[in-house]
């Protein structure tokens, strides 16, 4: 018995350094601006920018084959942010400024046919077919892919209401001296 887990243990201990091995010397290494600009992303996967998600998104902003106005829910501030990470100028005319959202159902108007529950990237809508349907707080983005399906237009986008855990200190302005 003890030499089992003695040879256990060896090997584990043998296979783990082998992996941190392979870790350090076989490391693929990716482009740091496209890394940095999916940490701004807000890492909804809705796809509404036109890709899969905010991984292939990133990628392509980083490249330039995208334009930094290209994510929907980020809104003017996110592009603001793309454009001086990237050292590009952009044209936020046609950009809204949205403040962040989340969805909520009116209960007496959703008539359970699950569309909103389909097109949610991040699974925060619950409830099933014929039933009222319900959005977990936490977990929606602020998309509003469920907002533009609604037959019933019993979704609405109501701004984040601040939290113990959402609130946080704006940055103070810096006059120029």
């Amino acid at each position: 018995m003890i030499a089992a887990i003695l040879s256990l243990t060896t090997l584990g201990l043998i296979l783990g350094w082998l992996l941190g091995l392979a870790a350090r010397y076989l490391k693929v290494e990716g482009n740091p601006i496209a890394e940095r600009v999916a940490e701004l992303l807000p890492g909804s996967q809705c796809g509404q920018c036109g890709y899969l998600g905010c991984g292939p998104a990133a990628e392509a902003i980083a490249s330039g084959a995208a334009p930094v106005t290209s994510c929907p829910p980020g809104g003017r501030v996110l592009a603001e942010e793309l454009a001086a990470l990237l050292g590009v100028s952009v044209d936020l005319s046609g950009v809204a400024d949205k403040a962040p959202a989340i969805a909520h159902i009116h209960e007496n108007l959703c008539i359970g046919c699950c569309k909103c529950f389909k097109r949610c990237p991040t699974d925060a809508i619950m409830g099933a077919n014929n039933m009222i349907h319900s959005v977990f707080a936490d977990a929606c983005t602020g998309c509003g892919l469920c907002f533009e399906v609604c037959p019933t237009e019993c979704i609405e986008m109501r701004p984040v209401t601040p939290t113990l855990q959402t609130w946080f200190w704006e940055k103070p302005s810096v006059l120029a001296a």
